[in-house]
């Protein structure tokens, strides 16, 4: 796959459009490396200039502040601030929102001010633009609901370009109870992605995943990679694995065009 670093580009002169930041889980997480390589696909198809840090490119720190470690997520913001400024970063897209809410939000007070866009606002931008199109293929007819995540939602008002993208599939787009604005957790959020959940009588992913159930979707669309593993736990836990796939919306628009 041709993923240029910014070392690369920036030895031969050039200065690409936009930064791609992978995130933590889109460079190690097997099931995140897929969204990441399907996003790479659609950006070399529609020919966008853009790299990525490589091994220049730290966890954001999203991670440390939610769980109150302050400290660490200044070390860490600064680290990547100083890299990002040292290569003239202007624009900034990832298919992570807790990456997009931290680069976007956190980072100006420190010093790194960009234009950050989460992965499904830059397709539709591309879609409009024309560099892009999106058609059914095989999940034409499907019945899709998407789980909104906390962090593209209701922390940055980011419900319409996921959706947009999804009903150009030509699909049935049918809404969970509670989405949108009054959307519910996956369970992964405030760094709980990393440790075991408190007691309690139900798991949040569980619960995400019975509303999902219950509207009776072919396929559960995520827009980030902790919604993605959370709701992949809660339909196996369901033991629905042969009957639901929870895939990202680039994975979908990349699927329907066989790239």
């Amino acid at each position: 796959m041709n993923v240029p670093t910014m070392a690369e580009l920036t030895a031969q002169g050039i200065q690409p459009e936009v930064l791609f930041w992978v995130g933590c889980a889109g460079s190690f997480d097997d099931r995140a490396k897929k969204i990441t390589k399907a996003f790479v696909k659609i950006l070399n198809k529609a020919e966008v200039n853009f790299a990525v840090l490589g091994t220049e490119e730290g966890c954001t720190g999203d991670p440390a502040k939610r769980a109150g470690n302050e400290f660490l997520f200044q070390m860490q913001a600064m680290t990547n601030i100083e890299v990002m400024n040292a290569y003239e970063i202007k624009k900034v897209v990832t298919a992570c929102p807790h990456c997009f809410n931290t680069i976007k939000n956190e980072y100006p007070q420190l010093g790194g001010k960009y234009e950050v866009m989460h992965h499904t606002q830059f397709l539709k931008s591309l879609l409009d633009e024309g560099k892009i199109t999106i058609e059914g293929g095989s999940y034409k007819g499907k019945r899709i609901t998407f789980h909104d995540p906390c962090y593209l939602g209701r922390a940055n008002g980011v419900y319409e370009a996921p959706r947009e993208l999804i009903q150009k599939l030509e699909v049935e787009l049918v809404e969970m109870k509670r989405c949108k604005s009054n959307g519910l957790c996956c369970g992964a959020g405030g760094a709980q992605m990393f440790k075991e959940p408190e007691k309690g009588t139900k798991d949040i992913n569980v619960e995400r995943t019975e509303e999902a159930l219950e509207i009776k979707p072919d396929i559960i669309a995520t827009g980030c990679p902790f919604c993605n593993t959370m709701m992949t736990d809660g339909i196996k836990s369901k033991e629905k694995e042969n009957d639901i796939e929870v895939l990202d919306i680039v994975e979908l628009i990349a699927n329907a065009q066989d790239l």
